[in-house]
């Protein structure tokens, strides 16, 4: 009996027993409902397959797919302080730190990488919205404070991808310094003539749009991103209003003025290099080619590719025509009357002078015969 409950049943239960499935193999996607295999959806850098919805996209593998072979090179970032107003809500905020680090391997919200994109030495600050929602606090304002004078110090461009909910509460008043530091930080690099580009992705809002996201020399946005200052629904209740479809979207914002271009996630690469190139690379856009001159400015002469000297005009096909007259015929042509049909047809007719009565006195001309 032993035999049969130890072993015999166990068995039998585990060929019948249904097999669980992990969670992570398939994903829904937000915007059209379609359930999309977890390998297909990386493999299409989390764009859906079906409608093109752009979701979000890990730091890391946004990194390797912008640069170069996806080779780049992370550097250290300076140490910030740690809950420096001993913050608590619902939660300690050392605990809530602990949790996004073990959950992201991550120490902050932001990842500074410098390498090539289309052989332009470039630097990258990226936002890790997995961290506490890629919120900015001091650890990321010493992290784009570093990215910039990397740039400098390179003598590289800057690109920034925000993907934040704004400044981290739990920082008070020193997250909101992060602002202005920023905004001197990205000063700097404009001031030594290199490019910055600010690459939007969902969301990106609050303190960060107040502030270096909206600085950029060239704004390129993911399509679909969310990008404002306050929330749809905060804007909503303020003014009671009903907002325009598509509010505070990339397109919105780019038909408005506030972004530059939308790019699809699997052209970016090519875009930014393109654009960094044409920054960088000040020389012409195409091939030159020679052409041959045509005139000279100045004159009314037309020369052809053989320069031909001043003075000697090129007979016209009339010209070349007529024959050549003898000195005879130019001396009969002079003395000879000018015809009446040749005068121009405005002119008025000669008069000839009329003679005027003999005065009393006067002799009078005899009549003939």
């Amino acid at each position: 009996m032993n035999w049969l409950t130890n072993f015999v049943r166990p068995k039998i239960q585990q060929l019948v027993r249904p097999k669980e499935v992990p969670e992570n193999l398939w994903k829904k996607c937000p915007a059209c409902g379609q359930m999309i295999f977890h390998r297909e959806l990386e493999k299409n850098l989390e764009v859906c397959t079906h409608c093109d919805h752009h979701m979000r996209l890990p730091v890391k593998k946004r990194l390797e797919a912008l640069f170069d072979d996806g080779e780049y090179k992370r550097i250290e970032l300076p140490k910030a302080p740690e809950d420096p107003l001993k913050f608590r809500d619902l939660k300690r905020y050392n605990d809530r730190i602990k949790d996004a680090r073990y959950k992201t391997g991550e120490q902050d919200a932001i990842i500074v990488a410098h390498g090539s994109i289309g052989g332009v030495r470039t630097v990258i600050a990226a936002f890790d919205f997995s961290f506490m929602g890629g919120s900015m606090g001091v650890a990321v304002g010493e992290g784009i404070v570093a990215a910039a004078e990397l740039a400098v110090l390179q003598d590289a461009p800057l690109i920034v991808i925000p993907a934040s909910g704004g400044a981290r509460m739990q920082e008070g008043i020193l997250s909101l310094m992060q602002m202005a530091r920023t905004t001197v930080a990205v000063d700097k690099v404009k001031d030594a003539g290199l490019p910055y580009i600010v690459l939007l992705t969902d969301p990106t809002t609050g303190g960060v749009t107040a502030s270096f996201a909206m600085l950029g020399d060239i704004h390129v946005s993911e399509p679909g991103a969310v990008i404002g200052f306050a929330g749809a629904r905060v804007i909503e209740s303020t003014i009671r209003e009903t907002l325009p479809e598509g509010f505070q979207r990339a397109e919105y914002l780019r038909e408005h003025g506030m972004v530059d271009t939308v790019v699809h996630r699997h052209h970016l690469k090519d875009k930014l290099a393109n654009i960094l190139n044409l920054l960088i690379n000040r020389g012409p856009a195409g091939q030159v080619v020679p052409f041959e001159r045509k005139g000279v400015f100045g004159t009314g002469e037309t020369a052809t590719a053989e320069t031909k000297p001043a003075g000697k005009a090129e007979a016209t096909p009339a010209a070349k025509a007529e024959p050549a007259k003898t000195p005879d015929q130019e001396v009969a042509e002079t003395a000879a009357p000018a015809d009446e049909d040749a005068r121009p047809i405005d002119a008025a007719p000669a008069e000839t002078p009329k003679k005027e009565p003999a005065e009393a006195g006067e002799p009078s001309e005899p009549k003939k015969g």
